[in-house]
């Protein structure tokens, strides 16, 4: 097999996520994560359900970039009602991209700074995080891995909740939150450690603990054994090929 790309890598690995999901709604914000989800439909799990981004579900996921001759192969109207049943039912898993993680898992996606009245910088509000988080399964993906995104102390603005049990809801414990996986050009990390403590999965090829711990603002738990993220089969290669005929996914690394 010829040199396997970092961005190729993570998807194919990613793709695992939703393994073991069964019919549950997949929903990736962003290339990396929507690819992921659209090979696991493809391979892993037959039962996941795709939408077209806009009110379709779909036999096979819909390819990224101008389609040509592609014809969308639509299966049933899924409006936003019918989402949120999904949603509100826990029969959905989210891959998302949040700008801020701590040591919690809470996570970040509108402002940075200390001051919520004069922030640094403003950037989408919370959207759906708040809800996503409380109701079904959220993965996280990191384009860059460093310690402006995994903080050393809270996230600026709690955005999603995560296993800190000094900001759970009246009504709700630790066990009604579920972070999976968190994927980074560095690593494959969850929250599977003592406590719901961050730990590392596996390392991509060439990277070591090291790396890994200094580029994160807080301690991570390193399990006895620490697998080097698996190579992709050649199958996964070719369909991601077909998903993403214009490589588009070439710059998601930065």
């Amino acid at each position: 097999m010829s040199e396997i790309s970092l961005v190729d890598r993570i998807i194919c690995a990613a793709s695992a996520a939703w393994k073991d999901d069964g019919e549950v709604l997949a929903t990736g914000i962003g290339i990396v994560p929507r690819l992921a989800a659209s090979l696991c439909m493809l391979t892993h799990n037959r039962d996941l359900m795709m939408t077209d981004s806009e009110a379709w579900l779909m036999q096979e996921p819909v390819p990224v970039g101008p389609r040509g001759d592609y014809v969308m192969k639509r299966e049933s109207w899924i409006g936003f009602a019918r989402i949120f049943d999904n949603v509100w039912s826990g029969k959905r898993h989210a891959m998302v991209g949040p700008t801020q993680i701590d040591k919690f898992g809470q996570a970040n996606i509108s402002m940075i700074g200390s001051d919520y009245q004069k922030p640094k910088s403003m950037m989408l509000g919370v959207r759906g995080f708040p809800g996503n988080s409380m109701n079904h399964a959220n993965s996280f993906f990191v384009p860059n891995h460093s310690t402006k995104v995994f903080v050393s102390n809270e996230v600026d603005m709690v955005a999603s909740a995560g296993y800190n049990p000094a900001r759970l809801a009246k009504g709700w414990d630790l066990s009604d939150i579920d972070i999976r996986w968190v994927l980074t050009n560095l690593a494959i990390l969850d929250f599977g450690g003592p406590a719901h403590q961050m730990q590392v999965r596996s390392l991509h090829p060439g990277v070591t603990l090291a790396q890994v711990q200094e580029a994160t603002g807080f301690e991570l738990h390193v399990p006895a054994n620490v697998a080097v993220t698996a190579d992709p089969k050649a199958e996964q290669l070719a369909l991601l090929a077909k998903l993403d005929p214009h490589n588009l996914r070439a710059t998601a690394l930065g």
